[in-house]
């Protein structure tokens, strides 16, 4: 016989709680570092593997054998069941598969689809935007010859003159000549973002600047380029300093200014897309650059350092 009064509970277990601290880990982990959602993802799954197994261990473990109970047959009992009648299930049987076990299947079930419908969307809204319709940069700087051998050139430009001025960017740009290479010489130029690399402040050259040389060139007019002479670069916001091939001298800079990649057509310069570096071996055409995906301000790209770091977007 059935206790009624007895509630149908799942037994305790601490499945849940693990289970629980792996996503907490893995959201984490989206936001802080990519080791941090692989140890979440890790845990979610060991731990939901034991908790799913916990609960459901009554439906695998074989019903226990009982002798059903005897009673004597009165002789008004109900009429025999008809020949091919549906055989009806006693309450051993019925106990295989407690209503308690059934109750937290359903609820681990609704809870999952529940979240996934919560969860899928938001993070389609709030993350892929960061990876779709990221559009290469490519900008005419116009003829080589604009940029004279050994010497810095102040590039400002419209990255997307249909946004306009939000999108005008700068670049300090030097013709190193040409470096020679497997495939033979080819035209070697340093290109560095004009952003610094602590917390994105304008970076400025450390040298006269020769505004009556400045020339406009491109479309309207929409470039513009100034030579100037820097012993290096500065950040007048917090100190950070940077030597002409943009390694970090003193300041709060984690690494070198960021670098552009450049095409060479038809005797025009072609800007391509920002990347970062964390320290130039070497100057000029005969620099040693270790190249890294473009990340943020702060973000250190190489060393232990880099590991601590939030998992960059492109941009």
């Amino acid at each position: 016989m059935h206790d009624n009064e007895t509630p149908h509970l799942p037994p305790p277990s601490l499945w849940p709680i693990g289970f629980a601290i792996g996503i907490a880990c893995v959201l984490l982990g989206l936001v802080v570092s990519l080791p941090v959602a692989a140890v979440g993802a890790v845990l979610a799954i060991v731990f939901g593997f034991l908790w799913i197994r916990d609960v459901t261990r009554g439906v695998r473990e074989p019903a226990p054998h009982v002798e059903p109970e005897t009673r004597a047959v009165r002789e008004t009992g109900a009429p025999p069941a008809a020949a091919g009648a549906a055989p009806v299930a006693d309450d051993e049987e019925v106990a295989a598969y407690p209503r308690s076990t059934f109750l937290s299947a359903a609820t681990i079930g609704v809870g999952a689809a529940i979240g996934g419908i919560i969860t899928v969307p938001v993070l389609g809204f709030a993350v892929l935007p960061s990876f779709t319709n990221q559009d290469e940069q490519s900008v005419d700087l116009g003829p080589v010859e604009n940029f004279p051998r050994g010497e810095f050139v102040i590039a400002t430009y419209l990255e997307d003159p249909e946004i306009g001025e939000v999108s005008r960017r700068t670049v300090f740009v030097r013709n190193n000549g040409s470096a020679d290479t497997p495939e033979g010489p080819i035209s070697s130029f340093t290109i560095l973002f004009s952003r610094c690399v602590h917390l994105g402040c304008p970076v400025q050259p450390n040298g006269p600047v020769d505004e009556d040389a400045a020339q406009t060139v491109g479309e309207g007019g929409a470039i513009r380029l100034v030579p100037t002479q820097p012993s290096g670069f500065g950040c007048p916001c917090h100190g950070g300093q940077y030597d002409t091939e943009g390694n970090r001298t003193a300041g709060p800079p984690v690494r070198a200014l960021d670098r552009c990649e450049f095409s060479i057509r038809n005797g025009n310069l072609w800007l391509g897309d920002f990347y970062s570096v964390g320290e130039v071996e070497g100057t000029g055409a005969r620099a040693r650059i270790t190249k890294y995906g473009h990340t943020s301000p702060g973000v250190h790209v190489d060393g232990p350092s880099a590991w601590l770091y939030p998992i960059e977007v492109p941009g």
